[in-house]
């Protein structure tokens, strides 16, 4: 299986011209405009597209996709649950310092 994964990465890279993929064109233009722009250009930029999206978008897609957002922040207590855990580790440490 090795041997496809080799041909086909010179096949990519024959054909590949030493042109820049888009991922590596959308990093290096994103990290041009973050040094040509400051937080408030983003901030400008973000309420233009927040503007647009609610003209474009009812009060469905909204719920969507807060239902999404919801289903999301559950898993996310979990994670908030094992912090809590390793806090108390941390404070039962302590406790066998003194």
């Amino acid at each position: 299986m090795s041997n496809n994964n080799n041909n086909n990465n010179n096949k990519n890279s024959g054909n590949n011209n030493n042109k820049m993929s888009y991922e590596e064109a959308g990093r290096k233009g994103g990290e041009q405009t973050a040094k040509n722009h400051d937080k408030e250009f983003y901030q400008e930029i973000g309420e233009k597209g927040g503007e647009a999206t609610s003209d474009n978008h009812d009060k469905k897609f909204y719920q969507e996709i807060g239902a999404k957002g919801g289903s999301q922040s559950s898993n996310s207590s979990n994670s908030s649950n094992s912090s809590n855990s390793s806090n108390s580790s941390r404070s039962n440490n302590s406790n066998n310092n003194n």
